[in-house]
């Protein structure tokens, strides 16, 4: 391991966080550090020296980028999967774990005029006691806009596609526009007036979809803690559910354009057409967006991040997980490094935890 992965000894280092490594010449600067940089055993880190980054991103720059480690970067080069960042201890490893790390794409609907398909009372996915706060079964969305208005710049729900855990097709409809469409936006949906003749009005696609997401769980139990709704996975989902004109818990939402470790360095989010390259290897969206090829990416990019192993540093602390604000400044002030590391909570909910039993667990 890495010499900065280890613990401070001289005084020059006593300071040093042991999340990210950065060093201070005062304590208490230590202490403002941790409290705004919300490091945890979540958080993305380079599985080379262990230190702690904001984003996958500032990780691949520590690993590849100019001004990255060189340790680091001999190491992950040899050794390193470029997908998913992993380090294993041979080439033969490596590639045996790139067979299936690397992902074909997914085949495309097209753009074919076909009816409405339903098919959801055979999700598959994961199955657990959703109520006791073990893992709830997930689906993707993806909706494809067409334009309205007098420059045809209004997104209109034009086609809508739902897949389970196992990429199956649960539903897919074309929805009837809600205004006249001024701009069917043919060179990216490859939809035509054809396509939206004999489309389902939206009011039943929103019942339809309803029925799959709430899984005859009531809405208020789903607004206080999930019950048996699913979890709804989606790039940039506020924006497809507005579309819809729907509204969906947001403690059930899983948005891969909204998660911190899959978003840029400053907080900016990334394409999807980026994230299914760059995590997935491979290219969609090269032509016509295609729903299903959308949902697939999406639930593939969320299986990866809920799949995540992330383990806590072995350090005993009575106020591990309790966050800063509940500890004073002398406490805080006697606490080593490895203790302060102990205390700090995420700023955000790993998706690992959506299989963790226990819902209390400490982030």
């Amino acid at each position: 391991m890495d010499k900065e992965a280890g613990p401070s000894t001289t005084r020059t280092q006593r300071h040093k966080c042991s999340g990210c490594y950065k060093q201070f010449k005062r304590k208490e600067h230590l202490i403002e550090h941790m409290k705004i940089s919300y490091h945890s055993f979540h958080q993305p880190r380079c599985l080379v020296c262990q230190k702690h980054c904001q984003s996958f991103e500032s990780v691949r720059e520590h690993l590849r980028g100019l001004f990255g480690k060189s340790s680091c970067s001999e190491i992950f080069s040899d050794r390193g999967c470029n997908l998913c960042l992993k380090v294993f201890d041979s080439a033969n490893a490596l590639n045996e774990h790139q067979e299936m790390c690397l992902r074909s794409a997914p085949v495309p609907l097209g753009a074919k005029i076909m009816p409405s398909i339903e098919s959801h009372p055979n999700i598959s996915g994961v199955i657990g006691e959703t109520s006791n706060g073990k893992g709830q079964r997930a689906v993707a969305m993806d909706c494809e806009m067409v334009g309205g208005g007098l420059d045809g710049s209004l997104d209109i729900c034009a086609r809508v596609c739902l897949v389970d855990e196992d990429e199956n097709l649960i539903f897919h409809a074309y929805v009837k526009p809600q205004m006249p469409v001024t701009n069917y936006r043919y060179e990216v949906t490859g939809l035509t007036e054809d396509h939206l003749t004999d489309a389902m009005p939206l009011d039943e696609v929103k019942n339809k979809i309803s029925e799959v997401l709430y899984n005859g769980e009531s809405i208020g139990r789903a607004r206080l803690d999930g019950g048996d709704a699913r979890l709804l996975v989606g790039h940039s989902l506020l924006h497809d559910l507005e579309c819809l004109r729907m509204s969906y818990p947001g403690h059930l939402l899983r948005d891969t354009a909204k998660y911190r470790p899959l978003m840029k360095t400053n907080l900016v989010s990334h394409s999807l057409k980026y994230l299914t390259k760059t995590y997935l290897g491979y290219v969609i969206q090269s032509g016509v967006h295609d729903p299903y090829e959308d949902c697939v990416s999406v639930m593939r990019l969320y299986k990866r991040m809920r799949a995540q192993d992330h383990q806590m540093k072995g350090v005993v602390s009575v106020y591990a997980g309790c966050g800063f604000d509940s500890i004073k400044s002398k406490e805080l002030e006697k606490m080593t490094p490895d203790e302060l590391y102990a205390v700090s909570m995420s700023n955000y909910q790993c998706w690992c935890l959506d299989l963790i039993k226990e819902s209390s667990i400490c982030i």
